[in-house]
């Protein structure tokens, strides 16, 4: 069963101009999911990166990817990631069994996560598998003025707390049929826990992209003083 990488990459973003060429230790947001692909060339078979640009499109070739265009009708802001998936598998000369979503706004992951990640998703019936993290925050609403606890009561300890968790957006691993049915997770789906400080980067605005820089040259030279 063969398995496709496919990284979305619209050229368009209206908060962050050209975000997925933006850069991260010199390198674009796009190329860090191609190369983190690449790392994994074990489990995925061929890097596909869907846009419309063709400033990313000569960025994805130049770094060995395979480019699908995407119709300006699938790339607009209210264009969902299932409909590039779609698009992307069905002009695609191979057949792949599994498709793995990497998005470029989250360009940050854990070395050795896709393997972990995989090894579950094949270890059971599963339809897809999505990474999550855990939320320690004590939410709430505003309501008539008044901050009313959503997940918690006054005075409770954060430690006693029913645990919540959020999509992190590092890792989608998905059976493709159920892709080319509309479906971008099925009925059986695996939330694969991440608690890493890169689960907490999803790049959509200048600060995002700041944090992200600072994650990426922290542990650069944290590297680099071990090597």
């Amino acid at each position: 069963m063969r398995t496709v990488g496919i990284i979305p990459a619209r050229g368009g973003s209206k908060r962050l101009p050209n975000k997925n060429l933006q850069l991260i230790g010199g390198i674009t947001l796009v190329e860090h999911s191609i190369n983190y692909a690449m790392a994994n060339s074990e489990i995925i078979d061929d890097i596909v990166v869907s846009t419309d640009s063709e400033e990313i499109r000569k960025v994805a070739i130049s770094s060995g990817a395979t480019v699908v265009r995407r119709p300006a009708e699938l790339s607009g802001d209210k264009s969902s990631t299932v409909s590039a998936l779609k698009h992307a598998l069905m002009n695609l000369d191979n057949k792949y069994g599994v498709t793995v979503l990497l998005q470029p706004t989250n360009p940050l992951r854990p070395d050795n996560l896709l393997k972990n990640a995989f090894k579950e998703f094949q270890s059971g019936d599963y339809d897809s598998l999505m990474t999550v993290s855990r939320n320690y925050h004590k939410l709430g609403k505003i309501e008539k003025e008044r901050f009313v606890p959503f997940n918690y009561t006054i005075g409770q300890r954060s430690q006693d707390m029913d645990p919540l968790y959020y999509e992190n957006g590092l890792i989608y691993i998905m059976r493709s049929d159920i892709i080319l049915n509309n479906v971008l997770l099925g009925e059986k789906n695996l939330p694969y826990e991440v608690n890493h400080l890169y689960g907490k980067v999803d790049i959509d605005t200048l600060e995002d992209l700041r944090y992200a820089e600072f994650l990426y040259e922290s542990d650069k030279s944290k590297n680099d003083s071990l090597s």
